[in-house]
This record gives structure tokens, C-alpha cells and sequence, in this order.
């Protein structure tokens, strides 16, 4: 696909198999298409890597940690569990919604907590709302340790940020999806490699090899899960889809 932005004209020429499509600059589809060119050269050059939150690197577009936040505040859960850990940004910023609001915990699982993370971690204000295990996220033994983490009748969210090929990604939604109640979520973050593939710091095999395919097939084979992107809370303008790393990575249980 060729791009060709005009401001003088106001218009967005869009060239693909053969064709010209010419678009109103300013309209929703001119939008769509800016920002989907727009988070390919972006996660090409590491925005996400410039970004902390309460001085923790979070290493998540600011978008998805918004709309994040909506969902947290909507159902507010009692446990939010997340895979992958890496600085500790995302485990504090749901600590922080956690103290807020006043109530919740944050488990997170990493195979790897590095040792001046887990130092910065346990020595940050919010710690307290923080439970760190370390080993692997589909490991039975690590997965009892989160569901002995868990009392009876307790909303669990349970977000996975960690390895993100398919098989792993499926490993972890048929691990953790259990906790999930009614009406909350298991995330598959970062299916947007799908869309990465063809850039410089991208794989080919990320085209098919990513958390979107994992999360398409998990709902297939348990429709007690949909796909859905959360409704937005707060909308005046005719845009209806968010602008994410995270593409089909919402699913609610029903």
C-alpha cells in the first residue's frame, strides 16, 4: 500500500493492486489508515520504549494504557494478574488504579525478574499491592501459585504480556482463563506483530505466529469467550476503533 498525503489538497491518495483511492484528509477512514502507517514506524522506532509510570519504564502505548484504565475502573477486580513483568511499569500503574480505587492486588509472573527490577519493584511506594513469582507463566507449579493467590468469589482480570508466539499465548489463555468471571477479561496483548512482519525490526513468521491468531483460536474452541473490544465510555467524535498494539485482544467471558 502507497500513502500520498496532500495538505494542501486535504487529501489522502491511497495506491493498492493497481488502484487509486482518494480520501477526504480529515475523514475517519483517512484517520484509520494514517494511524495503522503510523504504529508500524512508531514500534519501529521504540515509542513505546519512552514511557513510565510513576518511575517505572511501562513500555505500552499510551493508548491501550488508557483504555486499560476504562475497563479496570468499569469492573473494578479484586486480582489483576499479568505475565511479564520486565521493568514493572504495568504492575504499578494497576497498583495504582488498586490504591485508588480502594481495593485490589497485582500478581505479576515473569520467567525472568530480573534482580535491580525486582529491586526498583519492591522498593516502589506501591509495592505493597504488588505479589511477584517468578518462573514460567504456563508451568503448572507456577500457575497453582497465582490460583492459591486467589480467594473464592474474588474478580480476576488477567492480562498476558510475556512470550508472545501463538503456542505460548494459547498455553497461557488455557491456563489462566479459568479465573475469569463473568463479564471480565483475559487480555492477549500484542497481536499487533501480525501487522509488524515487514518492518525493519519485525519477523516474517510474526504474520501467523502472534497473540491475535492465539486469541482467535481460544475463542473458537470456548464460546464462553468473545472478542470484543470494550466500549469506550466517552466518545463525541465518529471514530469506533482504537488505535493499538493490542488488535482482537479482548476476551470477555459471556
Amino acid at each position: 500500500m502507497k500513502l500520498t498525503i496532500d495538505t494542501d489538497g486535504k487529501t489522502l491518495a491511497v495506491e493498492q493492486q493497481g488502484k487509486t483511492e482518494r480520501l477526504d484528509l480529515y475523514s475517519t477512514r483517512a484517520f484509520e489508515l494514517i494511524s495503522q502507517a503510523w504504529l508500524k514506524v512508531g514500534w519501529n522506532q521504540k515509542y513505546p520504549y519512552t514511557f513510565s509510570w510513576m518511575g517505572r519504564p511501562i513500555i505500552q502505548l499510551p493508548e491501550d494504557i488508557i483504555r486499560t484504565q476504562e475497563v479496570i475502573y468499569r469492573i473494578k477486580p479484586d486480582v489483576i494478574v499479568e505475565t511479564g513483568v520486565a521493568h514493572g511499569g504495568s504492575l504499578i500503574f494497576y497498583a495504582s488504579l488498586c490504591k485508588v480505587f480502594g481495593k485490589g492486588r497485582v500478581v505479576g509472573v515473569d520467567i525472568e525478574i530480573r534482580p535491580h527490577n525486582r529491586k526498583a519493584i519492591e522498593a516502589h511506594e506501591l509495592s505493597s499491592y504488588i505479589t511477584l513469582i517468578e518462573g514460567s507463566s504456563t508451568d503448572a507449579a507456577i500457575v497453582g501459585k497465582v490460583k492459591s493467590l486467589i480467594k473464592p468469589g474474588e474478580r480476576v482480570m488477567v492480562i498476558l504480556d510475556s512470550n508472545h508466539t501463538k503456542q505460548h499465548v494459547l498455553g497461557e489463555l488455557e491456563a489462566y482463563h479459568a479465573l475469569v468471571g463473568k463479564d471480565s477479561y483475559i487480555v492477549a496483548t500484542d497481536g499487533s506483530m501480525q501487522d509488524l512482519h515487514d518492518v525493519p525490526r519485525g519477523k516474517p513468521e510474526w504474520r501467523k505466529d502472534n497473540p491475535t491468531e492465539a486469541a482467535i483460536e481460544f475463542a473458537q474452541r470456548n464460546p464462553q469467550f468473545v472478542i470484543e473490544q470494550p466500549v469506550w465510555p466517552f466518545n463525541e467524535s465518529d471514530l469506533k476503533e482504537n488505535i493499538t498494539h493490542w488488535p482482537s485482544a479482548w476476551l470477555r467471558r459471556t
